[in-house]
């Protein structure tokens, strides 16, 4: 079954992330990731949110695992990390 990547991004420094954004798409592609939403518009109906929201879907979890401790993706974070507050995780579809 899917597994969906629901991220929640505040950024500090839009220069430095964009270095992320670079490595972070080829490499969400290259293990079948698919983005659903990527910063568009969000309209909180209850709860809070961040900045920008992103919404990628993976095969299976064990592919989204795969991608996330992939050597690319943990390329990308060294770069986003240090420059933005996040909350990541992984929800498993129907």
């Amino acid at each position: 079954m899917p597994a969906y990547a629901i991220v929640q991004v505040d950024v500090k420094d839009a220069d430095e992330y964009a270095k992320y954004a670079v490595l972070a798409g080829p490499a969400v592609a290259k293990y079948g990731g698919e983005f659903l939403a990527r910063g568009g518009a969000v309209v909180v109906k209850e709860g809070t949110t961040r900045d920008r929201c992103v919404i990628i879907r993976f095969l299976d979890m064990q592919t989204a695992e795969k991608f996330y401790h992939g050597p690319e993706y943990q390329e990308a974070l060294a770069f986003a990390l240090p420059v933005s507050d996040r909350d990541y995780k992984f929800v498993e579809g129907i």
